[in-house]
This record gives C-alpha cells, structure tokens and sequence, in this order.
C-alpha cells in the first residue's frame, strides 16, 4: 500500500511550501553580500580567459583571489587591466559583477 508514503510525503510538501512563502527576502542585504563579495566573479573570468586562449587563467586568478585582502570591485578591475587581453575582452571582463553572474551565465 503506497497510499500512506504518499499521503505524507503530499503533507509534507504543502508544509514546505507553506513555510516558503513565509520568507521574506531582505533583498538589500543580499545586495550588499553581493557587492563585498567580488571574489564570486573570479569562475566568470576564469571562464572568459579559458575561451580566449589564456594561459594558466585558474593560476591567474588564484593570485588575486588566495590573498587575505578583501577583493574588491577596485582589486577585480586592476586585475583585469594588467592581463594580456584585447581591449575588448577586458570591456566584456569588466561588465561581470556579482550581481549579474549566476555561475552559469551572465544576466543580460
């Protein structure tokens, strides 16, 4: 008899989703979260420079991002401008911010 589990299992969905819609985003603190969290931009880049040839990007950026310094907009931005890309590759580096990089792709 599989009507039990699922009678449960139907219950306890309806109680997670009713638990769900009781959060409230505080989407301000996500965004500051985000902006002093630079360093989650770093697998955007890596990826960028892979798919333009760069040598060694992960060990690149492993050196921006291994220091016990806060990383930064500013620090993300001086790293870029000292690569040896085209222009408008850092253009397109420079476009990638927390806020609009999921891991997966860029939000555009």
């Amino acid at each position: 008899n599989i009507g039990v589990p699922l009678g449960h299992t139907l219950i306890a969905l309806e109680s997670c989703i009713n638990g769900l819609n009781k959060l409230v985003i505080n989407e301000i603190k996500i965004a500051e979260d985000l902006e002093n969290n630079w360093a989650v931009v770093a697998e955007a880049i890596q990826t960028i420079l892979r798919r333009e040839g760069f040598e060694k990007p992960y060990e690149a950026l492993k050196e921006l991002t291994r220091k016990n310094e806060k990383i930064s907009k500013e620090s993300v931005h001086a790293f870029i401008d000292a690569i040896p890309v085209e222009e408008k590759i850092k253009n397109e580096l420079k476009l990638i911010s927390p806020h609009n990089y999921l891991g997966i792709q860029l939000v555009k």
